[in-house]
């Protein structure tokens, strides 16, 4: 079952790509992809900061800015926006917004706390977490803002927030009738994979904003667009929207296709393998297993003190997974210093396996997921627990799964009932891709 779901899906990828670096022109309501200089002469990629560094940043000149960003913000020479934008006296930075996990995810000694908080005294800006407390910018942060500047890597992966933080940052432009600029950048798992359910309307959330699949293959520009064109952002609001898009980039790259260091988007996510692991094993974090945090392996690591590595591993290889090696591990996770997540079974020995991806155009992250999921439920029903808020139905998007594992069915009988989503989502998206 699993070989023939691997074929089909390996068709379905293949009419699915894209194959030349030249932008789609199209003409939007309410969003402008931004005319930029021909940089087809270039070998390298440019993400849309450096194809404004290019423009000398001359659109955001005589402006008072907010900037929504994090560590993951780097040109080609890996300088982040931060640093190139202090170096024009014609930018004044108001406010500084970051996401969840903060500003460079670990804190950085260079930010000042004062009465107001904390802020960046190299711009003098206030900094605002979009996260938790504030789900969306302040209304104080907004009132002297000429214009909101967004530039962060996504993970291609739904469960992320970022998006969805960046979809309530349109919001607040909207009521404030302030424009945005997306400095677009690439999906790190390629822009022609599509993979898993869309999300259901009753598990939406944070984790899962928008009626997308878990693996999208959209670019953040392209994730913008589709939300303001569909009055996504809020009661059909529409922002002031504007894209600077790449150049030279294709959708079958993958991101380490490009000259740019990678920089992880959110702690954990420690090259391109781990990135595209979590967009299946991220929906470990619903159950009582231990996901690898804590550990030199997240996202690419499975156990649990009650759990055989042993006994596991046989089952998955009778299932013929693709593109990985499967190999059972011993490991006792730790807390690491400034990390603000207990990882599950802190200290404790626990039993489980490692993932080893072979061939990541052939490995299937959400299928090898849900098939240790339900697994280890059917394994050991007595030990294993879903979240007791049932959070991998937001995280899966459908209560599906967790269905399956309690009626006794296989696994493999899943990726079959997402794969009309992913048809379907393919065409809807079509209308707002922005590279071929």
């Amino acid at each position: 079952m699993i070989k023939q779901l691997s074929k089909i899906l390996f068709v379905s990828y293949a009419l699915l790509s894209i194959g030349n670096s030249q932008l789609t022109i199209k003409s939007y309501n309410h969003s402008v992809v931004m005319p930029v200089p021909d940089l087809s002469f270039h070998t390298s990629i440019f993400y849309g900061l450096d194809v404004l560094e290019q423009m000398d940043f001359k659109p955001i000149y005589d402006k008072n800015i907010g900037v929504f960003t994090n560590q993951s913000a780097i040109n080609r020479k890996g300088i982040h926006i931060l640093d190139l934008l202090k170096k024009h006296d014609k930018i004044n930075i108001e406010v500084i917004f970051s996401p969840q996990y903060g500003l460079f995810a670990k804190q950085d000694k260079k930010f000042k706390i004062n009465a107001k908080g904390q802020y960046d005294p190299t711009h003098n800006a206030r900094i605002v977490e979009v996260f938790g407390r504030n789900i969306k910018p302040p209304a104080w942060s907004m009132k002297n803002l000429d214009l909101i500047l967004i530039d962060l890597q996504d993970t291609g992966v739904r469960y992320s927030t970022f998006v969805g933080t960046m979809t309530k940052i349109l919001e607040v432009a909207s009521e404030w009738s302030v424009p945005v600029i997306v400095l677009d950048r690439p999906n790190p798992l390629r822009g022609d994979r599509i993979d898993g359910p869309v999300i259901r309307p009753r598990f939406q959330s944070l984790e899962g904003y928008h009626l997308i699949p878990i693996r999208h293959g959209m670019t953040i520009g392209e994730l913008a667009i589709m939300a303001n064109e569909m009055g996504w952002i809020k009661d059909l609001k529409r922002a002031n929207l504007t894209v600077i898009p790449m150049a030279n980039w294709k959708r079958s790259y993958w991101k380490d296709k490009s000259e740019h260091p990678w920089i992880e988007p959110q702690p954990g996510l420690k090259n391109i393998r781990t990135n595209l692991s979590y967009a299946g094993f991220g929906l470990i974090e619903g159950s009582n297993l231990n996901d690898g945090r804590g550990t030199g392996r997240p996202y690419m690591r499975v156990g649990a003190p009650w759990l055989s590595g042993y006994h596991l591993a046989e089952k998955l290889q009778d299932l013929e997974l693709p593109g990985l090696d499967i190999r059972v591990v011993e490991y006792i996770p730790r807390v690491d210093e400034g990390e603000k997540i207990i990882p599950q079974y802190v200290n404790k020995v626990c039993s489980g396996i490692d993932i080893v991806i072979n061939d990541p155009n052939r490995f299937d992250p959400i299928a090898t997921a849900t098939s240790i999921l339900v697994l280890t439920k059917q394994l050991y029903p007595r030990e294993f627990k879903w979240d007791e808020l049932n959070r991998i139905d937001m995280l899966y998007g459908h209560n599906q799964l967790r269905v399956f594992a309690a009626q006794g069915k296989p696994a493999n009988y899943l990726p079959p009932l997402w794969f009309k989503d992913v048809i379907t989502f393919n065409e809807f998206r079509q209308q707002f891709l922005i590279y071929k």
